[in-house]
């Protein structure tokens, strides 16, 4: 009965550390060739070098920078948000993604992943998990 009780509670403590990840995209996104990552300002881990690094392995052609300075041709825009923590190293726990056509505005897919889990997944490792579902390779 012990083993079992620590059994149950060990598995408690595994499953209460797994990495959630939730993408949604209306479109085939591999129509799209530009992207433009939307830089943001309290990046201190440089996830958009990243994401541009994540996109450009995939095929697709991309820019990144304040979103009043993207070159003309883009066809979509990709916000995201980043979530670090320190606990004697930083490291991402939280991320999502947005992604919108240029020319309307209109959202075409999202992406959420959190890991609150001991064994982390790295910077880049995070970035592919939640870009590799919306866009497909080119």
């Amino acid at each position: 009965m012990k083993f079992l009780s620590l059994l149950l509670a060990g598995l408690a403590f595994v499953l209460a550390g797994c990495t959630s990840i939730s993408t949604h995209s209306s479109t085939n996104l591999k129509k799209y060739k530009r992207v433009f990552v939307e830089h943001l300002l309290t990046d201190n881990l440089h996830v958009d070098d990243l994401i541009v690094a994540e996109l450009q392995r995939r095929g697709y052609e991309t820019a990144k920078g304040p979103l009043t300075m993207m070159p003309d041709g883009m066809d979509l825009v990709l916000s995201y948000n980043s979530r670090s923590e320190w606990d004697f190293r930083t490291y991402l726990i939280e991320m999502s993604v947005s992604v919108r056509t240029v020319i309307t505005g209109e959202e075409v897919a999202v992406g959420h992943i959190y890991q609150p889990n001991i064994r982390l997944k790295s910077p880049p490792e995070m970035v592919h998990a939640i870009i590799s579902p919306i866009f497909p390779p080119r």
